[in-house]
């Protein structure tokens, strides 16, 4: 059975569906017991994130679809209107979209590479993974690399956060020696902090409300936690501020910024306002070791990195198409060897039986000539036997095309078509 991809994502089903067809990690081992059995498979691996819920494997789609929306006890009709399947080549070419983020909600993001591999690593740790996937998997995770080395797919920014983390390292040199102030602790911030982390800073302070959450999200990310009544405290600290919060009205004034730049000896600091409305006073940026940008500023950063990374993917999908057909040739010629193999051992099968034969009537005295002429006789129409049972089934049919593709593999020039009887000619001039 060739390889299978079958899943729901953002594009295909509501929030409402995902997150209930949605993996957890502790419960992935299990499920993949549980579907290896019910489906009588192999091979299956799992894909689990916010956005998407792909399984993979040589499996009956319409058993595998089944399966899932009894494990998630959900109708099955609400499946097959949401989901996507794909088989063979453009099940491979699928994957190989997927993990190179071509298919991601913010084009050419790099995290779904790592969430694709941590789903074989999972997989193979439960016995799941045979030489199918395994092969799969590591012609998918060769090509994303491939793709990411050779196109600039993931290297223009296309999030507001990911835009304001690029235009902090153009200013800082060495961002990774920056301390970076991240003022409330949505959906937003935690982006920053992550595109933060990613380019080595490790000094971050999250300022919030609320210290729970401000402690929740800096747990993730190795960070100080405090209260936005902080802020004066540890403002003096921070070479950047990146604040985004609900506020109705502005969190930092010009007022308490310019006694943070005494403090630091007017060393410059970079702030970025995501906030609307603002959470930085516009005056702030009146003042000279201030480098102050809001979310109308990244507009045109986000808009050309969209416009690149659309350039980007284009060269992506080409490479893919061409690794994809490459993966699939090899794929059947692996399928090819194992014909030829059994064809073999047929056919030494025949061989030994009738030579063993004609050994023993050689040694009950039987005349030589006479039995290496049987024997070769004997041997011919055995082996022959199959392609011209094809052969004559073919002529007698008419059927061009198989009696074509049968000379073809046993040697013989093609057909002449004229004298092949034609059931068709047959029925337009009726006896």
């Amino acid at each position: 059975m060739p390889i299978l991809a079958l899943g729901i994502n953002h594009e295909s089903a509501p929030v409402a569906v995902r997150e209930r067809v949605a993996f957890t990690p502790e419960s992935m081992p299990r499920a993949l017991g549980e579907a290896r059995k019910a489906l009588s498979c192999r091979e299956l691996a799992i894909l689990s994130t916010c956005n998407r819920t792909e399984i993979y494997g040589d499996i009956c789609p319409e058993r595998l679809l089944a399966w899932v929306a009894a494990h998630h006890q959900l109708p099955l009709e609400q499946l097959r209107l949401c989901h996507y399947q794909y088989s063979g080549a453009p099940a491979v070419r699928h994957m190989m979209q997927v993990a190179c983020g071509l298919d991601s909600l913010v084009l050419g993001e790099p995290q779904i590479l790592g969430q694709m591999k941590s789903a074989y690593a999972v997989a193979q740790e439960a016995g799941s993974v045979g030489a199918l996937l395994h092969n799969v998997f590591q012609q998918v995770f060769a090509i994303a690399k491939k793709v990411r080395t050779e196109t600039a797919i993931g290297e223009n920014p296309v999030s507001v956060a990911f835009a304001a983390v690029s235009l902090a390292a153009r200013i800082f040199t060495d961002l990774g020696r920056q301390t970076a102030l991240l003022i409330g602790a949505g959906d937003t911030i935690e982006l920053v902090a992550r595109h933060l982390l990613d380019k080595g800073v490790k000094g971050l302070i999250v300022a919030n409300r609320t210290l729970e959450r401000a402690e929740q999200l800096a747990a993730n990310f190795g960070a100080k936690a405090i209260l936005l009544a902080d802020i004066p405290e540890y403002l003096p600290q921070a070479d950047i501020v990146f604040s985004s919060t609900a506020s109705q009205l502005p969190i930092l004034g010009k007022g308490a910024v310019e006694t943070a730049l005494k403090q630091r000896r007017h060393r410059p600091v970079f702030m970025v306002d995501i906030a609307v409305p603002r959470d930085i006073e516009p005056q702030v940026a009146e003042l000279d070791d201030v480098y102050l940008y809001t979310v109308d500023d990244l507009r045109g950063v986000v808009d050309e990195g969209v416009r690149l990374r659309k350039k980007a993917a284009e060269a992506a999908h080409e490479i893919i198409d061409i690794a994809a057909q490459a993966f699939m040739g090899k794929h059947r010629a692996l399928k090819a060897v194992d014909s030829i193999r059994n064809y073999r051992q047929q056919a030494q099968s025949i061989s030994k039986e009738e030579l063993e034969k004609a050994l023993a009537q050689l040694r009950s005295g039987g005349d030589p000539q006479q039995l290496l002429e049987q024997l070769a006789r004997t041997l011919t129409n055995k082996l022959i036997h199959a392609p011209t049972v094809s052969l004559r089934r073919a002529t007698s049919a008419g059927d061009l095309e198989r009696l074509r593709i049968t000379h073809e593999v046993i040697g013989l020039q093609a057909p002449d078509i004229e004298y092949l009887p034609s059931s068709e000619h047959s029925q337009k001039n009726p006896k």
